[in-house]
Protein backbone atom coordinates (compact mmCIF):
# COMPACT_ATOMS: atom_id res chain seq x y z
CA UNK A 1 0.00 0.00 0.00
CA UNK A 2 1.11 3.24 -0.54
CA UNK A 3 1.26 6.61 0.72
CA UNK A 4 -2.01 7.65 -1.43
CA UNK A 5 -4.40 4.64 -0.92
CA UNK A 6 -3.50 4.99 3.08
CA UNK A 7 -4.75 8.41 2.83
CA UNK A 8 -8.26 6.95 0.97
CA UNK A 9 -11.26 6.65 2.93
CA UNK A 10 -14.53 5.19 2.19
CA UNK A 11 -17.28 7.32 0.30
CA UNK A 12 -20.90 6.63 -1.39
CA UNK A 13 -22.20 8.01 -4.45
CA UNK A 14 -25.48 9.49 -4.13
CA UNK A 15 -27.86 8.90 -6.66
CA UNK A 16 -30.84 11.04 -7.38
CA UNK A 17 -34.23 9.46 -7.77
CA UNK A 18 -37.71 10.78 -8.50
CA UNK A 19 -41.36 9.37 -8.01
CA UNK A 20 -44.63 10.67 -8.48
CA UNK A 21 -46.54 12.50 -5.66
CA UNK A 22 -50.26 12.28 -5.00
CA UNK A 23 -50.63 15.97 -6.34
CA UNK A 24 -49.49 15.58 -9.84
CA UNK A 25 -46.19 16.52 -9.47
CA UNK A 26 -42.95 14.48 -8.37
CA UNK A 27 -40.53 14.04 -5.07
CA UNK A 28 -37.03 14.06 -5.21
CA UNK A 29 -34.85 11.99 -2.84
CA UNK A 30 -31.22 11.10 -2.69
CA UNK A 31 -30.56 7.31 -2.23
CA UNK A 32 -26.62 5.92 -1.01
CA UNK A 33 -25.50 3.84 -4.35
CA UNK A 34 -22.10 2.21 -4.96
CA UNK A 35 -19.09 2.59 -2.80
CA UNK A 36 -15.57 3.55 -3.23
CA UNK A 37 -12.72 4.90 -1.62
CA UNK A 38 -11.09 8.60 -2.57
CA UNK A 39 -9.05 10.85 -0.83
CA UNK A 40 -10.58 14.53 -0.63
CA UNK A 41 -8.47 17.58 -0.33
CA UNK A 42 -9.29 21.31 -0.15
CA UNK A 43 -7.72 23.38 -2.30
CA UNK A 44 -5.07 25.61 -1.07
CA UNK A 45 -3.46 27.53 -3.95
CA UNK A 46 -3.49 31.37 -3.08
CA UNK A 47 -5.28 32.34 -6.13
CA UNK A 48 -8.18 29.94 -5.08
CA UNK A 49 -8.02 31.21 -1.50
CA UNK A 50 -8.08 34.51 -2.96
CA UNK A 51 -11.38 33.48 -5.25
CA UNK A 52 -13.04 31.91 -2.04
CA UNK A 53 -12.48 35.38 -0.19
CA UNK A 54 -14.34 37.09 -3.40
CA UNK A 55 -17.25 34.57 -2.84
CA UNK A 56 -16.54 31.81 -5.24
CA UNK A 57 -17.58 27.91 -3.64
CA UNK A 58 -14.33 26.33 -1.70
CA UNK A 59 -12.50 23.98 -4.24
CA UNK A 60 -11.10 20.65 -3.51
CA UNK A 61 -9.59 17.60 -5.23
CA UNK A 62 -11.03 14.19 -5.14
CA UNK A 63 -8.30 11.41 -5.76
CA UNK A 64 -9.72 7.66 -7.03
CA UNK A 65 -8.52 4.72 -8.09
CA UNK A 66 -8.74 4.58 -12.19
CA UNK A 67 -11.67 2.08 -12.10
CA UNK A 68 -13.93 4.14 -10.45
CA UNK A 69 -15.80 5.97 -12.90
CA UNK A 70 -16.44 9.41 -11.38
CA UNK A 71 -18.39 12.30 -14.42
CA UNK A 72 -19.10 15.63 -14.15
CA UNK A 73 -21.84 16.51 -11.87
CA UNK A 74 -22.03 13.13 -9.63
CA UNK A 75 -22.87 13.65 -6.38
CA UNK A 76 -20.68 11.53 -3.38
CA UNK A 77 -20.70 11.35 0.26
CA UNK A 78 -17.56 10.57 2.29
CA UNK A 79 -19.16 8.47 5.33
CA UNK A 80 -16.72 8.93 7.91
CA UNK A 81 -18.67 13.01 8.59
CA UNK A 82 -21.23 13.19 5.71
CA UNK A 83 -20.31 15.54 3.96
CA UNK A 84 -21.32 15.67 0.54
CA UNK A 85 -19.30 16.48 -2.62
CA UNK A 86 -20.44 17.11 -6.61
CA UNK A 87 -17.84 17.15 -9.32
CA UNK A 88 -17.04 19.74 -11.13
CA UNK A 89 -14.79 18.06 -13.55
CA UNK A 90 -14.55 14.54 -15.01
CA UNK A 91 -11.98 12.02 -13.56
CA UNK A 92 -11.32 10.28 -17.05
CA UNK A 93 -9.44 14.38 -17.95
CA UNK A 94 -6.78 13.46 -15.69
CA UNK A 95 -6.57 9.76 -15.45
CA UNK A 96 -2.94 7.91 -14.78
CA UNK A 97 -2.01 5.49 -17.61
CA UNK A 98 -2.86 2.15 -16.71
CA UNK A 99 0.68 1.68 -17.69
CA UNK A 100 1.99 3.06 -14.44
CA UNK A 101 2.40 0.64 -11.26
CA UNK A 102 -1.21 -0.92 -9.82
CA UNK A 103 -0.76 1.82 -6.65
CA UNK A 104 -0.03 4.58 -8.75
CA UNK A 105 -3.27 4.16 -10.94
CA UNK A 106 -5.49 6.53 -9.89
CA UNK A 107 -7.21 9.52 -11.20
CA UNK A 108 -8.23 12.80 -9.86
CA UNK A 109 -11.07 15.48 -10.58
CA UNK A 110 -12.24 19.20 -8.90
CA UNK A 111 -15.12 18.66 -6.99
CA UNK A 112 -17.16 21.21 -3.89
CA UNK A 113 -19.27 20.71 -0.67
CA UNK A 114 -23.22 20.17 -2.18
CA UNK A 115 -26.22 20.31 -0.35
CA UNK A 116 -28.58 17.21 -1.21
CA UNK A 117 -32.28 18.99 -1.75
Amino acid sequence: MNLLQSMMEPCVMMDKTTANDPMGGFTTAWVEGATFDAFVRKETAPEIIVAEKQGVKETFTVVVSNDVPLDYHDVFKRIKDGEVFRLTSNTKDDAVPNSASSGVRVAKASCERWELT
